[in-house]
Formats: C-alpha cells, structure tokens, sequence
C-alpha cells in the first residue's frame, strides 16, 4: 500500500509532479540559453546579462536564479557548443575516406563551426573590449581553459582508440590530441581575425604541419582505425 504525504499525495503522484517540475526546469532553461544565443549572436564577447534576460522576457534576478552569474551562463553555452562540435569531429574523423582526407575533413569541421557563428567563438574565447561595471570580475580565460582542455583530452581518446604509437601510447595520444587543440585554436583564431588565405588553404597547410609520424603510425590491430 502507498503511502500519501501530508499533501495528500502518494509517492507515484509525487514522483509524477517532481518529474513534471524538473522537464519544467529543463525546458526553460533551453529558452533561456537559445535567448541568451541570440544575443550573443548579435554581440559577441559584449553580451550582457541585461540584453539576455531583455531578450528572454524575465528579470536579471530570475536569469541568475538559473544560471548564477555570468561564468555559469557561459559554462552552459560552452557544455552545448562543445557537444555539438565534438560530434562534428568524430563524424569527420568516421567518414569513408583515407587518413589524410579524414585529418583534413576534421581540421574544417572547426574552422566552419568558429566561421559559420564567430560571435558564438568570440564570446566563448575572448573577452568584451570594453568592461560592463555590473560584470567586472568576469574572467573568460578561466572558463575557456577547460573547453579546450576538454577538446583536447576528447581527440587524444580519439588518438588512444586508433593508432598504435607503442608503449608510452597513452602518454602520446594526450600530447597529440592537446598539441593539435592547441595548434587548430590557435591557427584559427589568427585567421579568424586576419583572413590572410581562404579556409582550404589553411586546412591545407596546418595538415601538412601534422602529416609527419601521423602518416606513418600504424592502426591498432584490434581498433576502429585512423
């Protein structure tokens, strides 16, 4: 027999109503990070937390109620960013074609995700040129670190699965899969900014830059393949 609570529920019905309220929480917290998008759309790095709760149609106290601050708006954007890129990666990396093409393939899914939304990529990797009073202390940098650290650590698995680079393997997947994060934000935030050839040409390039032991390392036997 189930037990009823003092409200008169019993445990499925509040199981039931706790479920409802936490898709409730969930679903407004998917408006208000596509509300928040379309500002930093609009702005960039200068999108406040004004604009956004503006734009959401609620007040500054209920946009941090859900998020915090600033810091854990941009973390909630990063995770959803995040995702969505790393699965462009690995498609690319999984397509039918040969290593070089595939390394290529994945070098441009980056370039197009910070070209296609550069406002998207400024806001998540640079700060605003100009301080807001009411958001001093924001400090990009100490959110972006762990966005790439965790692209990072995401290709060396990527690296670890498929290649056979012997004994100290793990070791040299990490420095892999952070040495070409590195190099891939680095590269791309350059040319972001400055547009000295087209992005095929960078791609082309920055393969060429890794195509030494990578083109010569064996697949593991027992792996998906590189």
């Amino acid at each position: 027999m189930e037990s009823i609570d003092s409200a008169g529920q019993t445990g499925t019905e509040q199981a039931a109503t706790d479920g409802d309220r936490q898709q409730a929480t969930e679903r407004r917290r998917r408006e208000l990070l596509e509300a928040a998008e379309r500002i930093v759309l609009r702005d960039g790095p200068g999108a406040s937390m004004n604009a956004i709760a503006a734009e959401a149609g609620i007040t500054k106290p209920i946009l941090y109620r859900h998020f915090g601050d600033k810091g854990g708006l941009y973390r909630a954007l990063a995770v959803r960013h995040t995702d969505a890129l790393l699965a462009n990666l690995r498609a690319a990396l999984d397509g039918q074609a040969l290593r070089r093409e595939r390394v290529e393939a994945t070098l441009d899914a980056y370039l197009v995700a910070i070209e296609t939304r550069p406002q998207v990529y400024r806001f998540l990797m640079h700060p605003a040129d100009e301080d807001v009073p009411s958001e001093s202390g924001f400090d990009v940098g100490r959110h972006s670190a762990p966005l790439l650290r965790r692209l990072g650590e995401e290709l060396a698995e990527v690296v670890a699965e498929r290649l056979d680079l012997g004994p100290d393997g793990a070791e040299r997947a990490r420095v892999w899969g952070h040495g070409i994060v590195g190099m891939m934000h680095a590269a791309g935030d350059w040319w972001l900014r400055e547009r000295p050839c087209s992005r095929e040409q960078l791609v082309h390039h920055l393969t060429d830059l890794l195509w030494g032991q990578l083109a010569t390392a064996q697949n593991l036997a027992d792996g998906p393949g590189f």
